[in-house]
């Protein structure tokens, strides 16, 4: 059935799109997009942001002749944005075959996917606005290979496509056992209720197809914080089916992407919002890990006053040295003009926290998910008016008459209401899934890798870090076999052992 939204309908082997185009017969006809009329838009875009990833092209570069991922199927469940447009062509340059879908809901560059889509580098599954429903549907089709029983590779934001390979497969051992079904009133979650939507349907219709995908698929690659604690969690309970790689605490990912690149894509997204002024404004940023540094940085730079509320002693201290103020929020709930949460945690933000709040305070997420700020207990405030200012921009007002504005509905502010982070940084983190799946790939039968959480050796990280040098001008200083020797590293490196923290 076609999905509301989708791009795509086949009708007696015409291909349409929404505008009342027909469509080449050639195009992937599985593919959902928003409007194929944007793909020669986003392609513009792609060749200029090809320029600013030199890690993925030098990649390209290296592996295309060999070919080392010919034959391999690779879902992807990221961002469907330009950059990761980047990424899946690299994939595809190195032999894959690729389904993609976003892995939020307001995150993808239309003109991105239709680029991708048009070419047929990949089938995508995906469009900025998705419900939930329409959001677990895309995440299904792109783990549905036709005629297969999985993809053999996962690149993985987040989780999602791992958490529904392995959900499936609980409760298809459930159905097995006693009939037992997916129920969606098992849950108040929104977002689980369609999961278990998604499973119950397929269950009725192929009862093993979720166990066999697990048998299938040989690793997966995974790119942020949250996902990594998911993996994590899962492989301390003898629970993770497949070998994961963490490409989020690769060096040139956590302190590239997470730092630099929020530092870049928070005051954006906020400013392409409300269009307020930053500097002289109270920022609260909650958290002061890698993206809560970034964040922190990036509203001081604006001309803001900076405050940060943070649990672990550490990372507190490390604020104060940094010249911070360190509060609680019930500190400054009523003085602050913008917050911004960034822990990957949740409930960090609370419906009576925004009651508290001046009015017009300007509330974002920037961490992950959608469940940092209290959107849930924000829409079932009694008397609330919900104001749609623009897309991703919501204005809630209280009984009293004082409102809060809420960016991208407590997801990533910085690709709901922007672009998300800059090609370059982008380059870094997607050079380092790309040695992730190579490497998976390679070792797939040599048993290097169990059903673990592990990470890229340190000499692929410096090597990330070295394809992006010359594109900034600089010039490496070579140690001499002596001066190598004196702290026992190889004249070439790695440079440092694995406990240094950069």
């Amino acid at each position: 059935s076609l999905r509301p939204n989708s791009a795509w309908l086949k009708v007696s082997g015409v291909v349409w799109n929404k505008r009342g185009s027909k469509l080449p017969p050639s195009i992937m006809a599985d593919s959902k997009v928003k409007d194929i009329g944007l793909a020669e838009f986003g392609r513009k875009e792609l060749k200029l942001a090809e320029h600013e990833m030199p890690g993925l092209m030098e990649t390209r570069k290296e592996y295309g002749a060999a070919q080392p991922l010919k034959g391999v199927n690779i879902t992807g469940s990221l961002h469907m944005t330009i950059q990761t447009g980047v990424l899946i062509e690299t994939l595809q340059a190195l032999g894959a075959t690729v389904r993609w879908c976003s892995c939020n809901i307001f995150s993808t560059q239309d003109h991105a996917a239709s680029a991708i889509a048009k070419a047929q580098t990949a089938s995508v599954f995906a469009w900025k606005g998705e419900t939930l429903e329409e959001y677990w549907w895309c995440t299904e089709q792109a783990l549905t290979w036709p005629g297969k029983d999985g993809p053999d590779m996962i690149v993985d934001d987040g989780g999602d496509a791992t958490l529904l390979i392995h959900e499936g497969k609980r409760r298809e051992e459930a159905f097995a056992k006693d009939g037992t079904l997916p129920d969606p009133a098992e849950t108040e979650n929104a977002e689980f209720k369609c999961v278990l939507s998604v499973l119950r349907e397929s269950i009725q219709k192929d009862p093993t197809k979720w166990s066999r995908m697990a048998k299938t698929v040989r690793g997966v690659s995974e790119e942020t914080t949250t996902g990594v604690h998911r993996l994590i969690q899962m492989a301390e309970k003898g629970e993770l089916l497949f070998p994961a790689i963490n490409v989020n605490d690769c060096v040139t990912k956590s302190k590239f992407d997470n730092v630099y690149g929020c530092r870049h894509s928070l005051p954006d997204g906020i400013m392409r919002a409300t269009d307020v002024m930053i500097g002289g404004k109270r920022v609260v940023v909650c958290g002061y890990g890698d993206v809560g540094k970034g964040s922190a940085f990036a509203m001081r730079g604006a001309g803001a006053r900076v405050i940060i509320t943070e649990v672990d002693p550490i990372c507190a201290l490390q604020a104060c040295m940094e010249g911070f103020q360190v509060a609680t929020l019930d500190d400054v709930i009523g003085e602050a003009d913008i917050f911004v949460t960034t822990t990957g945690n949740k409930d960090i933000i609370m419906a009576t926290d925004m009651a508290k709040m001046k009015n017009n305070a300007i509330v974002g997420n920037i961490g992950h998910f959608d469940n940092e700020i209290d959107m849930a207990g924000l829409e079932k405030v009694s008397g609330v008016k919900v104001e749609n200012i623009k897309p991703q921009v919501d204005r809630y007002e209280f009984p009293d008459g004082h409102g809060v504005i809420v960016l991208a509905a407590g997801r990533l502010l910085n690709l709901g209401c922007a672009t998300g982070h800059p090609s370059f940084v982008m380059s870094c983190s997607f050079t380092n899934q790309t040695l992730a799946q190579l490497e998976l790939w390679k070792e797939r039968d040599s048993g290097k890798y169990g059903n673990k959480v592990y990470l890229l050796p340190k000499s692929l990280d410096e090597k990330v870090a070295r394809l992006h040098l010359p594109a900034l001008g600089a010039r490496l200083t070579t140690l001499r076999k002596d001066q190598a020797d004196y702290i026992d590293c190889q004249v070439e490196g790695p440079f440092k052992p694995d406990t240094y923290r950069y």
